[in-house]
């Protein structure tokens, strides 16, 4: 009894220091999202379904094709209203049936490779000897001219080893939480962005090169060592398939094949990649279901995850986590039968891995647009070019979206909240945050974050939040990796961020007002005006 008191003292000091203008927490319907989010939680049973049995989900293979339609499937199930997909042009669908890579000479050793995405297959098995010959810029093609011609091309420079210094399993310090708290200036570089870029192009000029070369097939060194595979690839396009196959090596193996080259005859490999490409439909499409609110004229708030994956795993932390957390959160606000003020909205983006070209294309049709006249930028192009196109010209929903909230740093727990540099929102998360504090998300702190689907919506001053979440080995083994599977999920962190996140929907759903925004960005200054670029950069 005497910590109940305590406790329901410390609940009233606390709403009695709430910022101005925020919500008191409603601590009766926060207990039943915990309790149906611990006691009932389907979290996991779904996480299993979607890592398991439809496994990686490359956007427009057919795993994504089946992962489309499960979700959807999911959302009528529980109740969720407008459950559709919205189109965007993407390109090619891709996907592994099977492969090989062995060493047949100086002795037989079965590689750990894998193809790299959307590179054709072999059509049956090919036999050539490998040649090193690093090359990252065009300036380096001169070198190996008439060089290449039945080879295999090993284009990355052999590593020395990538062994860790840190654990490779984390969570985080409060002491750690606490450096993120750290205002920094925003930064404008445009001639940087344009040289950037340029570099992106390379890669397509890279593989024409080794075509026109005669090489038959070509090899990169996986960036992780511990016979982790990744696979990444971006010539997605139509148009822009790469003319021969590529593999991706793990460290290991390919710093021993090197080795070899280096010191005697070249090894002799055998590579079978047998690939699938579809071209049925070239549109990538994200997922959206709905809670309708009570206002019509209230507007609505949002959380989102990215469904798609890279293929050498199952995409479990990246963001298969993320995913199944804002739908549990979907799940547990239907079974409450709750009432917002505003439309709570779930997404599940597609193309986040090619340049968060899902949540792009939701924020040009609903939010705002940038730039004049037809963006014809494509890919990753599309993604770095994007930022620097000016003026941001607001759609006619713009205001309308009160707050977004993004879960896609794997399936740590929820710690806090990135603020993203808006000190005026950052009492009001705090708030919010507040009932979940002995779960252990409690920090807001200032930093703004990058590389996922809040990103753009930033970039038009809407309010987009991405969550800390303890890194586990996230960084280290899973990102983007064949570790990448459903037992790195741990689900006391699962069920914790799904009961956060569906928290945090729910009271910025019926809020008085919504989370303050910054005004519609506008072309900034150069921040130095008198910096010189790296000549290295301009190739």
């Amino acid at each position: 009894m005497r910590r109940l008191a305590l406790a329901l003292a410390a609940t009233t000091a606390l709403v009695a220091a709430s910022p101005v203008g925020a919500q008191s927490v409603d601590r009766t319907v926060i207990a039943r999202i915990i309790d149906e989010g611990t006691n009932q939680s389907e979290v996991m049973v779904n996480s299993q379904y979607l890592m398991d049995m439809i496994g990686p989900r490359l956007t427009n293979s057919p795993g994504m094709r089946k992962a489309e339609d499960w979700t959807q499937k999911k959302f009528r199930e529980w109740g969720l209203s407008n459950v559709h997909k919205e189109g965007f042009d993407f390109g090619r669908g891709w996907s592994i049936e099977r492969a090989s890579v062995r060493m047949v000479s100086p002795r037989p050793i079965q590689l750990t490779a894998i193809p790299i995405a959307w590179t054709p297959g072999t059509n049956g098995t090919i036999s050539a000897p490998v040649i090193v010959a690093p090359m990252t810029a065009e300036r380096h093609f001169d070198a190996w001219r008439g060089k290449l011609a039945g080879k295999i091309v090993m284009i990355s420079r052999p590593t020395n080893g990538s062994e860790e210094t840190d654990a490779p399993f984390e969570r985080l310090s409060g002491d750690q939480i606490a450096k993120l708290d750290s205002f920094r200036q925003p930064r404008y570089d445009p001639v940087a962005a344009d040289r950037r870029l340029k570099r992106n192009d390379f890669q397509k000029k890279l593989v024409a090169f080794l075509k026109a070369e005669g090489a038959v097939a070509f090899a990169t060194e996986s960036y992780r060592d511990g016979m982790l595979l990744h696979g990444e690839g971006y010539l997605f396009g139509v148009g822009d398939t790469s003319p021969i196959p590529g593999i991706q090596i793990a460290a290991e193996d390919y710093r021993r094949l090197a080795r070899i080259a280096k010191v005697g005859a070249a090894p002799v490999l055998e590579v079978m990649s047998d690939v699938r490409f579809d071209d049925s439909d070239r549109n990538a499409y994200n997922i959206i279901a709905e809670i309708p609110g009570t206002d019509p004229k209230a507007g609505y708030v949002m959380a989102g995850g990215h469904l798609d994956s890279w293929v050498a795993g199952d995409g479990a932390t990246d963001d298969g986590a993320g995913v199944m957390m804002v739908m549990e959160a979907a799940r547990i606000l239907a079974k409450m039968n709750v009432r917002p003020k505003r439309t709570i909205r779930f997404a599940l983006w597609a193309g986040e891995e090619q340049g968060i070209l899902g949540s792009l294309a939701y924020v040009e049709k609903h939010l705002a647009t940038r730039g004049t006249g037809t963006n014809t930028q494509t890919g990753l192009n599309r993604y770095m070019g994007w930022s620097n196109r000016w003026p941001v010209t607001p759609q006619p929903g713009y205001g309308d979206l009160a707050a977004y909230f993004n879960i896609d740093n794997g399936g740590g727990k929820l710690r806090g909240i990135y603020a993203e540099n808006n000190i005026a929102a950052a009492p009001i998360l705090r708030e919010w945050l507040a009932p979940f504090a002995s779960m252990g998300a409690k920090d807001v702190v200032i930093s703004k974050t990058g590389g996922t689907d809040h990103v753009f919506m930033q970039q038009v001053a809407v309010p987009g939040f991405q969550f800390i979440q303890d890194p586990l080995d996230y960084e280290s083994r899973t990102h983007h990796s064949n570790a990448d599977t459903f037992d790195k999920l741990k689900g006391d962190d699962m069920r914790q961020g799904s009961i956060v996140l569906a928290g945090m929907l729910l009271q910025a759903a019926n809020a008085e007002k919504p989370l303050p925004r910054g005004p519609v960005p506008q072309q900034p200054k150069v921040t130095d005006p008198f910096a010189y670029g790296d000549p290295d950069d301009d190739r």
